[in-house]
């Protein structure tokens, strides 16, 4: 009797939240009883479905996600319920997003008893991403989990698979459900769904090229915009982390059309930035109050996920990605306190009177096309690398306590690291010939080794003259392809150069809190970049450092310190590899 009140009050609590009024049979048997009083659970949470199901979809195990992931299952869930009609989703990466979004979330939907525009086995989906590898790996994921016997021994009645419909890009279920796949930029012509969901909508890779910022904004307003079954109850959700203030999420913001919820989770909570977003509006809770959601960190700098992405771990990641990626990816807010790619306290002040020993001398040039006053500068910087030790890389081994176990001293060779010095730099306007005199002139003076120019237009003239008049036995003229990266996407490549010390620029004589006067030039162009009047200088800059770092020349503190590691680590030969092979 007991278990038949508690089954009866079960199903009495899930009416008020599913409106479902089919009553419960208590003269199942027992075994029914469970399996019906398990779905229901799992129905009613999307979070608990996840948790669940995650096995069926991932060898690892389920590790929670802290109170994030709680949060986006929320807003999902209140998508399915048609009180968020459109829903941002602002999440750093590694926390389950496209797993949640893409595979589990669609198999929630279609095992919902009720059936709406957007809760059921009728519901259709399409799914896009900038990858359409990575779009269709969630596709077949969500396929697999559908067809699993964990699936099927609870939904298997109101979900099957249909033979007809069933690739890696599109699968549709006999009862008119559909998940289709995309990517950006894609065709969707005669696609559509309940449920546009975009995931990733921006790659990481190209987040800072000018042309795909405005090809993928096309693509949204253009084409994504209007695949709506239903624009009434249809619902849009886009889930990704920022990479640029023109991603997809900076450009509906902006835009400022349609009633978009929200939810964004940095990495370190950051108080002035908290959100509210209203999961179920007071109309549709009996007309009390807005359920509202908030942000339940207190403390600034707490973190989104401790048990996961510690303070080590955070760190490192702040180190890997650079200001500019901490900022977006990280924090949500795609642009560094203080703003600008390349600050000026970054570049790290030379006050010796002579520069040191280089290991190699760069050249750089940018040219115009004209000497009209209206035309850009033709520009050109120089730049040494040489060795320098340093207390970021001395420390080589730590035990799991965080003592140090093993130390490189500076004094040895091997633990000097590479460093980049502004040697010469200067801008002007000048005639075909004035300018290959000059440029000339200039490398001789700085004793360089390569000179660098743009493989197109004027570069490719001036590199053959050069040529002519000097060969090779001066120093190498190199043409460099920008490989279609704008001049944003190439000063962002080197920005965690700038920002971990390595870039250096000479000070004044006597004066060593002030940058000599053509090395203040530079330092001021790029500081001001892109927003300033001229580039030109910026371009010599990006160029050259970009081809030292492709080159091998520099390297990052984290990667000289494994090497070091590296090299100290004894590994045995275990009989595999003759000693003396024949």
């Amino acid at each position: 009797m007991n278990e038949h009140v508690l089954l009866i009050k079960a199903s009495e609590a899930l009416k008020r939240i599913t409106n479902d009024d089919r009553p419960v049979n208590v003269k199942a048997t027992k075994a029914a009883q469970l399996k019906n009083r398990q779905r229901r659970e799992l129905e009613n949470s999307l979070y608990d479905f996840a948790q669940s199901a995650w096995s069926v979809i991932d060898p690892a195990p389920f590790i929670g996600g802290g109170f994030a992931m709680q949060a986006v299952c929320d807003h999902l869930q209140s998508c399915v319920d048609g009180h968020i009609r459109n829903l941002i989703i602002n999440i750093p990466p590694r926390f389950s997003k496209s797993t949640l979004c893409g595979v589990l979330f669609p198999a929630w939907v279609f095992a919902q008893r009720k059936n709406t525009s957007t809760s059921g086995n009728g519901v259709q989906f399409l799914h896009a991403s900038y990858s359409q590898t990575l779009a269709l790996q969630d596709s077949l994921k969500c396929r697999r989990l559908l067809e699993s016997d964990w699936y099927r021994k609870l939904w298997g009645d109101r979900v099957q698979v249909s033979s007809d419909q069933n690739t890696k890009s599109q699968f549709d279920l006999t009862s008119g459900g559909r998940r289709m796949t995309t990517s950006v930029g894609g065709s969707t012509t005669g696609l559509g769904g309940q449920f546009l969901v975009c995931d990733d909508p921006n790659n990481a890779r190209e987040s800072n090229s000018e042309a795909v910022i405005m090809s993928t904004i096309e693509w949204w307003d253009m084409a994504w915009s209007t695949r709506l079954n239903d624009p009434k109850t249809g619902c849009r959700i886009v889930v990704q982390q920022r990479l640029n203030e023109r991603d997809i999420t900076g450009h509906i913001l902006s835009q400022d059309i349609g009633n978009w919820t929200h939810l964004m989770l940095p990495m370190e909570f950051e108080p002035n930035r908290r959100i509210y977003t209203v999961l179920v509006p007071a109309e549709a809770n009996d007309g009390e109050n807005d359920i509202v959601w908030t942000d339940p960190r207190q403390e600034e700098g707490e973190l989104l996920w401790p048990e996961r992405f510690g303070p080590e771990e955070v760190d490192n990641l702040k180190r890997t990605l650079g200001p500019y990626g901490t900022a977006g990816q990280l924090q949500m807010r795609p642009q560094p306190a203080g703003g600008g790619i390349i600050k000026r306290l970054w570049w790290e002040p030379f006050e010796a009177d002579m520069f040191p020993d280089m290991e190699i001398n760069i050249g750089s040039l940018d040219l115009a096309y004209t000497t009209k006053k209206e035309n850009d500068f033709s520009a050109m910087t120089c730049w040494g690398v040489w060795r320098d030790s340093g207390t970021s890389t001395a420390v080589v081994n730590r035990d799991h306590q965080g003592t140090v176990t093993s130390r490189i001293q500076k004094s040895d060779r091997g633990a000097e690291v590479p460093k980049i010095m502004l040697t010469n730099a200067w801008k002007e306007r000048l005639e075909f010939h004035e300018l290959v005199e000059k440029v000339i002139k200039t490398a001789k003076e700085s004793k360089l080794d390569i000179l660098l120019v743009e493989a197109k237009g004027p570069g490719l003239s001036v590199a053959q003259e050069i040529r002519r008049l000097v060969g090779i036995e001066e120093f190498s003229v190199r043409e460099i392809s920008p490989n279609d990266l704008d001049k944003v996407a190439r000063l962002y490549a080197v920005q965690h150069l700038f920002a971990e010390g390595l870039v250096y620029a000479p000070t004044k004589v006597g004066d060593p809190d002030v940058f000599r006067n053509w090395a203040d030039m530079v330092i001021t162009e790029v500081e001001s970049f892109p927003k300033g009047v001229h580039d030109d200088l910026v371009d010599t800059v990006s160029q050259a450092i970009n081809f030292m770092r492709k080159a091998g020349m520099i390297q990052r503190g984290a990667e000289r310190t494994y090497e070091l590691s590296e090299s100290q680590r004894f590994v045995g030969n275990n009989g595999d590899t003759p000693l003396y092979p024949s």
